[in-house]
């Protein structure tokens, strides 16, 4: 159960400093795209 713990909050606190440096640089908003590009696709299939 411990892994599991340790694996979320790695994964957690590497998505929150990509996301606050992707902020910060102002290219978040290609990443956002990114995400809604993928998961359009995904809606999509499943709908």
């Amino acid at each position: 159960m411990n892994v599991k713990w340790r694996k979320l909050l790695f994964k957690g606190s590497l998505w929150l400093t990509l996301e606050l440096t992707l902020n910060y640089i102002g290219i978040d908003d290609i990443a956002d795209y990114s995400e809604y590009v993928f998961e359009r696709n995904q809606t999509a299939l499943l709908g």
